[in-house]
């Protein structure tokens, strides 16, 4: 939702469970990976590379959200940056506790923000470990557990 509020054009989903694809239209997503399906990986210091060097000369943003192992370092060639694209990284998407909270509330309150419908699954306390099995199995979005 945060890229396509930014105005993305091309927003990427990556997930090991394809089933959860049709959610992600509804955040925003526009195209689809399974990493079982492709060399793709979260925190791999090649794909964040590769993102870079992929974008747009003149205006492209690369934006790394993963974390890649510790000790590794990511490089490119100082020509992939002098030609105009952009590389960052963010964290909780770049979003500041006192500044931004307020807005995201009133942006959940008024239904821009989209957070209920993250919850793919709802269980009793004793049910707990069934949500650890969806959530290592990857069949959940988000679990809530209640008490």
């Amino acid at each position: 939702m945060g890229c396509k509020a930014a105005g993305a054009k091309k927003i990427y989903g990556i997930d090991l469970n394809s089933s959860k694809f049709e959610l992600a239209k509804q955040f925003g997503c526009t195209d689809f990976v399974n990493p079982k399906d492709h060399e793709v990986c979260i925190g791999n210091v090649h794909t964040m590379r590769a993102a870079l060097e992929s974008c747009h000369k003149g205006w492209g943003t690369s934006v790394i959200i993963g974390v890649a192992a510790s000790g590794q370092e990511i490089s490119t060639r100082p020509f992939q940056l002098v030609t105009g694209r952009t590389w960052k990284g963010t964290a909780f998407g770049g979003w500041k506790s006192v500044d931004d909270v307020p807005k995201l509330v009133q942006d959940y309150l008024n239904k821009k923000m989209l957070v209920d419908e993250f919850i793919t699954h709802t269980m009793g306390l004793d049910k707990i470990n069934e949500a650890f099995d969806l959530m290592h199995k990857g069949e959940s979005v988000r679990s809530v557990v209640n008490l």
